[in-house]
Order: C-alpha cells, then structure tokens, then sequence
C-alpha cells in the first residue's frame, strides 16, 4: 500500500511565504501517516497572480519556492509533486510542476503542454508551452504528469499510461467566472463535469488519478471549484477535498494497477 496526500489550497494571493506554511501545515498535520506522495495545487505558491507570475517568475531549478519545497521533502520523508511554478528559461516562461525525492532532490520538471487559450483565456500570451511528456520514478511508483487544462487532452494521459504510469497526477487551478461560481446550479454544474472527467481518466487509462485543485473566491472575476479528488482505477472516489481548504489523504493499492492491465492491456489498444 501507498499513502497519498492530496493538498487543497485558498492561496492568499503572492504571499509565497504564508502559501508555504499552507502546504507545512498540512503535511505536519498528516504526518503519523504513510506519506509517500503529496500532491499541491498549480500556482500553489502565488495563486493566481498575474504580478507575481511577470514580475517574479522562478529560475529554472524552481527559486526559493521549489527550495522550500525540497526542505520539506526532506524534513517530513516523502515525495511532493510540487504544483505548479512559473519558471523562466532565459527569455521564456513556463508553467512548470516540480517532482521532487524524499531527499529533497529533483528528479523531473514537466512544463504544461496545453495552455489555456480558449474563451477568453490568454495564458499562451505570456507563457510558452512545454514539449516533453514525463512520468516521474519515485521509489514507490510510476507517476505521470499533467497540468490543469491538460485534462481536456485524452491523448495525453494515453501517452502517460503507454510511459508507464501507474499514477497520474493533475495540479490545477481549475476556475470558473463569477457568475458561475456565484450560481449554486451553475456551480454544481462545473463540479459535476470536473468529477466525471476525473473519474473517466482514471478509469479509461486504469490509473490511479489525483487532482489537485484550488478552492474559493480567487477575485472578483474567478472562484476555484475545489474538488480536489483521489480516484481509483475503477473509478471509485476514494477521497474529495469538497469546497474547503484541507488536505485528504488515501491509501492505494498499485497492485490493482497491475492486475486490471494484466487483463486490460489497456495501452496496447489503439
């Protein structure tokens, strides 16, 4: 058995120091258990700032946020996909997650492949997309990676579960205008849709799948839709973070994996 802890955040906008003790409070508090991985929200460090991403994007190892990061890695023995930072590469920015050892080492970054440039989203205005499908080999599992708006791509959990993916693993900061998010038909609504997708990618790719989601009024525009979720191959919700900033945790089983794609080759049918 593995233990899973699944971190779901308000951020408090560009406050990177108090974010930070967001995430510690959470992983202090889930300590006693199993910690094998710890998953955080994409712009977990920042929210959804738009100053913070421009004006103090991260350097290519992750700054002082993924520096943090590794720290707690170390001090609370687990490994942490590290959500999501904005990291710049000599001119270029990227919307980039983290994965991150026991002993507080990189092992792989992922830069988000599929931005958000779809009604009325301008995320490829500032950010450059990433080329490379990762799965990260920790010392338990096989973790693949994607990013928010990468949930809109089947194909790319496909890829993942043909790389070996035994989990999968979505930081996000899933939002919703305001009007919707003020509308509690509406807003159920999203939330529906957002746990069927999860269900379907967990359950079509016989992965296990954690998304890890934002929550509450990001301004006066957006609100995140939490939900953050563990979902098990056969597409059972073993843990949902709801609407509350928390943190849930589940222990999984990686030998369903292995039975269900003995007898599902699953990423051998075309």
């Amino acid at each position: 058995m593995a233990g899973i802890l699944n971190i779901q955040l308000k951020p408090t906008l560009g406050d990177k120091q108090i974010n930070l003790k967001k995430v510690e409070h959470f992983i202090k508090k889930y300590s006693d258990k199993k910690l094998d991985l710890v998953v955080l929200p994409e712009f977990f460090s920042t929210g959804v700032h738009h100053e913070s991403f421009l004006n103090a994007p991260e350097d290519e190892n992750g700054g002082e946020t993924i520096a943090a990061v590794c720290e707690l890695a170390k001090k609370y023995n687990t490994n942490i996909i590290a959500g999501t930072v904005i990291e710049k590469s000599g001119e270029k920015l990227y919307n980039t997650s983290f994965s991150i050892n026991r002993n507080g080492e990189i092992i792989e970054k992922y830069r988000k492949i599929h931005l958000f440039n779809y009604m009325g989203g301008t995320e490829g205005d500032r950010i450059t997309p990433g080329e490379r499908y990762v799965v990260a080999e920790f010392d338990f599992a096989k973790v693949g990676i994607a990013i928010c708006f990468d949930m809109r791509y089947p194909q790319h959990y496909r890829k993942l579960t043909q790389m070996g993916a035994e989990i999968i693993v979505l930081p996000t900061a899933w939002i919703v205008p305001n009007e919707v998010y003020q509308d509690k038909e509406a807003l159920a609504f999203a939330q529906d849709t957002w746990i069927a997708m999860n269900k379907t990618r967990a359950y079509d790719n016989l992965v296990y799948l954690v998304s890890c989601n934002q929550t509450g009024q990001v301004n006066n525009e957006f609100g995140g839709i939490g939900n953050s979720v563990i979902v098990a191959p056969t597409s059972q919700i073993l843990a949902n973070a709801k609407e509350e900033q928390t943190a849930v945790y589940a222990d999984i089983d990686l030998e369903i994996v292995k039975y269900y794609k003995s007898i599902y080759p699953i990423a051998n049918i075309d």
